[in-house]
């Protein structure tokens, strides 16, 4: 393992940095030692000795959505193991392999996925973990183990974290009883809530923010939501709250059995739904929903390459931004780890749906991969409940250079680099560095636990898969 890095105060100049309100000329980045940006100043002249950016300087993406076991079986479901396959299907194979998963496997898995996110333009993830107890459904001897896995994970990698665990107590509405696929995910209410009193602490330590996540209103009962949230308010009234909701039209129909309301109907009738919140894929809303969803203040967790891996279907993205909704990206199962390649899923899926192209650009960016970026970027820091939010005085110093000596990239305006970047290129391979809190994380396209920590995945993942 690489030494530590010594936090130390930095600079950069740009000669094109996409700021909050759009691109900008001649900008000279300052942070201080605590990874904090102190200055963004357009306009500027480079004092001697300030490096240079490669190219285009872009704002970090927070990664609003992910479960980091799952990357261990990418592409190891894409098979026909049904007449019909679909996302129960998969989740079938998904209870599978999380049962044999061991805490360090999980660390290890995790590392090299935040070495992939950062490798690929995420500088923060958000991380909706429900792997809790042993194999068998006990309890660890310590309680927060496969937490602090992800914890010492994401500190190895260097990307900023927002732990959400996850409380799950049954299979489905109206109180089921959990499956045994489902053991090693499940807690009561207090034993969530003391577990969130031991994270707090090393969260702190480490620069994370702690939140919580009801897995799905199938997952928990309603008296079990409410009592949760409010232990939730008494640790922390502004806590990130995540919440998968209306992803599977077979979870819409169940909801309408049980309640006779649409789970987001319901939940917003029933929970205080407001801009703390993250309703996670949100996919199947109608108008009114949609409506009030957005008017909530809560962040639509749009998750593309996941729901198409699992053909969850395509989310209403016109109605949502009508209606002043705010949203960004998650990589969920990690089917696809790759912050430019989720806008292109995203900007492809709607022209699918609706026979238009360029379905993201807004009034006030012609570009679509601009106005996408800006936006997946403001909504995302409001999920991550972190100060994320671009090259801005205040927010942290995330920021990701692009190469402008790539051949996609060569002899372009930079608002045009950036969509060939999401468009026309493989993508991570425009990129040339990523910053996170102020610190380098990759250079020349590659960090500096690349090789060590793609090794430790691979003979994790190996050791799963003989086990099965």
């Amino acid at each position: 393992m690489p030494d530590p890095v010594s936090p130390s105060a930095g600079s950069l100049f740009a000669s094109d940095a996409l700021l909050p309100a759009g691109w900008a000329r001649d900008v000279l980045i300052e942070w201080d030692a605590a990874g904090r940006l102190t200055a963004v100043t357009p306009g500027s002249q480079p004092a001697s000795g300030t490096p240079r950016a490669a190219g285009p300087v872009l704002p970090g993406m927070p990664n609003l959505h992910s479960h980091a076991f799952q990357r261990a079986f990418g592409g190891l479901t894409e098979f026909r193991g049904a007449a019909q396959d679909s996302f129960w299907s998969w989740r079938t194979l998904m209870y599978r392999f999380a049962s044999r998963i061991s805490p360090g496997q999980l660390e290890a898995i995790a590392t090299w996925l935040y070495v992939e996110m950062l490798e690929a333009g995420y500088t923060s993830v958000c991380e909706f973990h429900y792997l809790h107890h042993d194999a068998d459904g006990r309890p660890y001897a310590g309680d927060a183990e496969l937490s602090l896995a992800l914890l010492r994970a994401a500190g190895r990698a260097g990307i900023g974290l927002t732990l959400l665990p996850v409380l799950y107590q049954t299979s489905g509405f109206g109180g089921a009883a959990p499956g045994e696929g489902q053991r090693r995910f499940i807690r009561s209410t207090e034993s969530m809530l003391r577990l969130l009193e031991r994270l707090r602490p090393a969260c702190e330590a480490q620069g994370a923010r702690l939140g919580l996540a009801p897995h799905s209103l199938r997952a928990v009962p309603p008296d079990a939501l409410r009592d949760a949230l409010a232990g939730l308010d008494a640790i922390d009234p502004s806590a990130p709250v995540h919440i998968h909701i209306a992803e599977q039209t077979a979870e819409v129909d169940a909801c309408l059995a049980w309640s006779g309301q649409r789970p987001v109907a319901w939940l917003l009738d029933h929970a205080p739904v407001d801009a703390r919140w993250c309703l996670v894929h949100a996919t199947h809303m109608d108008a009114d929903e949609y409506r009030r969803a957005a008017a909530s203040g809560a962040v639509a967790g749009l998750c593309p390459t996941t729901e198409a891996n699992l053909g969850d279907g395509i989310f209403d993205f016109d109605a949502w931004r009508a209606a002043d909704g705010r949203w960004g990206l998650g990589s969920d199962s990690h089917a696809c780890v790759n912050a430019a390649e989720e806008l292109m899923m995203l900007e492809y899926g709607q022209r699918l749906a609706t026979r238009r192209r360029n379905v993201g650009a807004d009034a006030a960016h012609r570009e679509v991969a601009t106005a996408l970026t800006l936006a997946a970027v403001q909504g995302g820091t409001q999920a991550a409940g972190r100060a994320v939010g671009g090259l801005a005085m205040g927010q942290q110093a995330d920021f990701v250079v692009l190469d402008a000596s790539h051949v996609a990239l060569q002899g372009l305006a930079a608002p045009a680099m950036l969509s060939s970047h999401v468009f026309a290129s493989h993508r991570t391979s425009a990129l040339d560095a990523v910053v996170a809190a102020g610190q380098p994380r990759v250079a020349a396209a590659r960090h500096p636990l690349h090789h060590e920590a793609s090794a430790a995945f691979v003979a994790a993942r190996s050791r799963l898969l003989a086990e099965d």
